[in-house]
C-alpha cells in the first residue's frame, strides 16, 4: 500500500465521519463546522484525482461563501431549536416511510451493482494530455463553447433566485427613513423649494 492510497483512505474516512456529524450534531454551529471539514477533505480527494480546479472551486465557493454564510446565518438568527423539535413526533411516520423507501432503493442499487473487468486498468491509466493544456483550460474551453447556453441559463436562474430571496426576506421596519426614488422624481419645484419674505431684523 503506497502513500497515495493511505492519503485517500485518510481523506475519505474523515469526509464520511464529518458528513455523519453534520446530520447528528445537536448544535447547528457544530454541524456547519463539520460541513466545512467535509468540504476540505473532499477537495483533497479531488486533488488526488488530478482535478485541481474542482478542488479550488470547492474550497473557494462552498467553504469560502456557502458554508461561512450558513454559519453566520445560524449564529445571527435567534432560533428556538427546542420549539422546532417539539413537532418531531408529528412528522416521524412520514420521515420513517421516506427512510424505508431510500433504504430499498439503495439495496436495489447495491444488489445490481457490478465492477467492470476493465475498471482497474482505466483507474490506473494516466490522464491523457492534450498538448500543454491543463484540465482547467480544457474545462473552460468546453464550458464556454459547447455548454455556453446552459451555463448562462444557470447563471440567470441563480440570479433570479438570489433576487427573489432578497425580496421575500426584506422587511420594512417602522421608524426607519429610507430613500424613495419615485417620491424624489415626483417632486415639483413648488414642493422642493418655498420662498419666504423675511423682514429686516426678524426671523422666519
Amino acid at each position: 500500500m503506497n502513500l497515495e492510497v493511505l492519503v485517500f483512505y485518510l481523506f475519505a474516512s474523515i469526509t464520511v465521519a464529518a458528513a455523519v456529524m453534520v446530520i447528528s450534531a445537536r448544535n447547528p454551529v457544530h454541524s456547519v463546522l463539520f460541513l466545512i471539514l467535509a468540504f476540505f477533505n473532499a477537495a483533497g480527494l479531488f486533488l488526488l484525482c488530478g482535478a485541481e480546479f474542482l478542488a479550488m472551486i470547492l474550497v473557494i465557493v462552498y467553504v469560502g461563501a456557502v458554508a461561512v454564510l450558513f454559519l453566520f446565518v445560524v449564529m445571527m438568527l435567534d432560533i428556538n431549536f427546542a420549539e422546532l423539535r417539539q413537532g418531531f413526533l408529528q412528522y416521524l411516520p412520514i420521515g420513517g416511510l421516506i427512510g424505508v423507501i431510500l433504504l430499498v432503493e439503495l439495496a436495489l442499487v447495491l444488489g445490481s451493482w457490478t465492477i467492470l473487468p476493465s475498471a482497474g486498468g482505466v483507474a490506473a491509466a494516466q490522464t491523457p494530455a492534450i498538448g500543454d493544456i491543463t484540465n482547467t483550460d480544457a474545462l473552460g474551453r468546453i464550458l464556454y463553447t459547447h455548454y455556453l447556453l446552459p451555463f448562462q441559463l444557470a447563471g440567470m436562474i441563480l440570479l433570479v433566485a438570489m433576487v427573489g430571496a432578497i425580496v421575500l426576506t426584506l422587511r420594512a421596519r417602522p421608524g426607519v427613513r429610507r430613500q424613495s426614488i419615485s417620491a424624489q422624481n415626483a417632486r415639483t419645484k413648488e414642493l422642493a423649494a418655498e420662498l419666504k419674505k423675511v423682514s429686516s431684523g426678524q426671523g422666519v
